[in-house]
């Protein structure tokens, strides 16, 4: 890092004016939600406005990009999660982009996991009792995603790498048309998010199963997780971070991470992800960078395993 780039990004007045924030989905959707939680608090924090720039396009591709021509001065910031830090890599036989030599990982926020649910009409009250149905019944059961490569899909994917059972993916290009179509009987399995799918579970629309991550959770506390219902070692968590083009000046990289947890403090801020079913999972960038890495062999695997191709 040259004195002048030291000088630009001086963490002792850091930042001075507004902050580009890209985030590579459209307005209105999870991520742009989760990111605009984020820096609205950030924004109180720091006494500067953060700009949210939308750039979306199959995979992200587009705004991690874009973020990864940007000048690392602390004036251009990025929303990242699994799909582009983890599964990207793997996924695409051609990536514009390497996470390890194009970005600076700042630092993890949010951590959440999906629902494992069935039509009410199938003959299944458990996981075990999925299992053995699909089993019994290889190929005609159908799994909805939000499409191929999505963490809904590859849920259902090491699920049945897992089970040793086979049933048929059916991508969509919302979760919600899956969901209807659930609810419909044209569907008989899904993993969906729990924010999306939990007015259906309250409403006795769709029978959930389990939670697909480590723990049980807030939202849904009476539903075991995939290892407690009988499928020990299967978690599947999505998460959201913030990410920033490569050559980021260490002191900016340590006040973002550190603002990063005072807003997980936030009342406002744990009120809202408790809503969604969602933690903060704040911790070093270094510890970050680690958890990237794992998160990239274990979704690398699920997606060679699976055959999974891009849309």
């Amino acid at each position: 890092m040259t004195a002048a780039w030291a000088s630009a990004a001086s963490v002792d007045t850091y930042p001075e004016r507004p902050i580009r924030y890209i985030v590579p989905s459209a307005a209105g959707g999870g991520a742009d939600i989760s990111a605009r939680l984020l820096t609205n608090e950030l924004s109180q924090q720091l006494k500067q406005q953060f700009v949210i720039d939308n750039r979306p396009s199959s995979g992200g591709l587009i705004g991690v990009q874009t973020l990864t021509q940007a000048r690392p001065d602390g004036y251009t910031l990025g929303y990242g999660n699994m799909v582009y830090l983890a599964i990207n890599p793997t996924l695409f036989p051609k990536l514009p982009y390497s996470v390890e030599r194009d970005l600076t990982l700042i630092g993890q926020f949010t951590s959440n996991q999906n629902v494992l649910a069935v039509r009410l009409p199938l003959p299944v009250k458990s996981v075990k009792d999925l299992i053995a149905h699909a089993r019994a019944n290889p190929d005609k059961l159908s799994f909805a995603s939000s499409g191929n490569g999505t963490t809904l899909h590859l849920s259902g994917e090491l699920f049945k790498q897992m089970t040793g059972t086979r049933m048929v993916h059916v991508p969509y290009k919302a979760i919600a048309q899956g969901l209807q179509d659930l609810i419909a009987g044209q569907i008989d399995v899904i993993f969906d998010n729990q924010s999306s799918i939990a007015p259906f579970v309250n409403t006795n629309r769709v029978r959930a199963l389990a939670v697909t991550g480590p723990a049980r959770s807030a939202v849904f506390p009476d539903l075991p997780t995939m290892s407690e219902a009988g499928v020990k070692g299967y978690v599947i968590t999505t998460w959201t971070a913030m990410i920033a083009p490569a050559g980021l000046p260490r002191p900016i990289v340590l006040k973002l991470n550190q603002e990063i947890a005072r807003a997980c403090a936030s009342p406002k801020v744990k009120a809202a992800l408790d809503s969604q079913g969602a933690t903060c999972a704040t911790g070093t960038p270094e510890q970050f960078a680690q958890f990237v890495k794992r998160e990239q062999v274990k979704w690398g695997d699920i997606v060679r395993k699976s055959g999974a191709k891009i849309d």
